[in-house]
């Protein structure tokens, strides 16, 4: 045990000896009001001082303040775009091929398979054998499907729709303006706009889509300018405007790749483009629809969105 000196009555001083209790609490005492000290201490620096990591993580998080209305916004976009593809897919499948698309359920097993340790294994064999009938169903309407394509292509009056790009090269951010009510350059107004603006340098050439009969030239200063006209039979039209030079005549026929003319801003052209048309017995489809089949989906994709969100024409 530990001693200390006290001083009695008489001024004198003599040794008292201490308890072991009392040795270990004031111990404990101690190591408490340390603690204590130092956790005062670290919330007080914390408080005014912040570490790199700390502020770099702020600064973050401002970034994603600022940055997440416009994330929002394009995310909105996106899903309007992707919605608008498979109703447009299905009408492309229809114009193509004559018969309606493969219907294929749609479902994720992902959730299932997360909450596999919690499912009796009756429920899953239950719900392993509803998947399986499930497939089989549609992969018989998929064969069906199939078939029908199959028939409709061995047909002898089956004509392919015209199905690749006019100018060669070209990339997604050249895509304007297509189908719809679009502002006129010159006029500042909305105007029915009938084609897909190709932006191109003046000279670049311009090929046809598909094989075909060039139907009719148009040499003009006014309008569409200098136009050709192919036929491809089966009532798919396309139509090739402002062109700077025709290099066809009326009457002859071509196929897919054929040199027609070059780019150019004939007519009421405000720019150097090519306004690029496809219609089926005079039905104006969106070319747009048309380029899938010759580019990756990512490239198709962003066409569409160049095209849909662009609110003025060119012509």
């Amino acid at each position: 045990m530990n001693s200390q000196y006290i001083v009695d009555k008489d001024f004198r001083f003599k040794k008292e000896k201490a308890s072991v209790w009392t040795v270990i609490r004031r111990i404990l005492m101690f190591f408490v009001a340390t603690i204590s000290l130092a956790i005062v201490y670290y919330i007080l620096f914390a408080l005014v001082f912040s570490t790199e990591e700390e502020r770099a993580l702020k600064q973050e998080n401002r970034l994603y303040e600022q940055e997440y209305p416009e994330m929002a916004r394009k995310e909105a976009l996106l899903a309007d775009v992707v919605e608008g593809l498979k109703v447009k897919d299905d009408r492309i499948y229809e114009e193509i091929f004559n018969t309606s698309a493969p219907n294929m359920d749609q479902f994720s097993s992902l959730e299932f398979l997360m909450a596999l340790d919690s499912i009796p294994d009756t429920d899953i064999v239950t719900h392993s054998e509803g998947r399986l009938d499930n497939l089989e169903a549609s992969a018989g309407r998929v064969e069906e499907n199939f078939r029908k394509v199959m028939e409709v292509m061995a047909a002898g009056d089956f004509v392919m729709p015209p199905m690749s790009n006019p100018l060669k090269d070209f990339t997604f951010a050249q895509t304007g303006a297509s189908i719809g009510d679009k502002i006129n350059p010159f006029y500042k107004v909305p105007m029915k706009h009938n084609g897909l603006d190709l932006i191109a340098p003046a000279g670049d050439p311009v090929y046809a889509v598909a094989d075909g009969t060039v139907k009719e030239i148009i040499r003009s200063r006014k309008g569409l300018g200098n136009v050709v006209v192919i036929d491809h039979g089966n009532g798919y039209v396309t139509r090739y405007a402002h062109l700077a030079d025709i290099e066809t005549r009326k009457g002859r026929k071509v196929r897919r790749g054929a040199r027609l003319g070059y780019v150019g801003v004939s007519g009421n052209s405000f720019a150097p483009h090519l306004h690029y048309e496809v219609l089926r017995d005079t039905l104006v489809l969106d070319p747009v629809n048309h380029f899938f089949a010759s580019v990756t989906p990512e490239e198709y994709m962003n066409m569409l969105i160049m095209s849909v969100t662009t609110g003025q024409s060119m012509d």
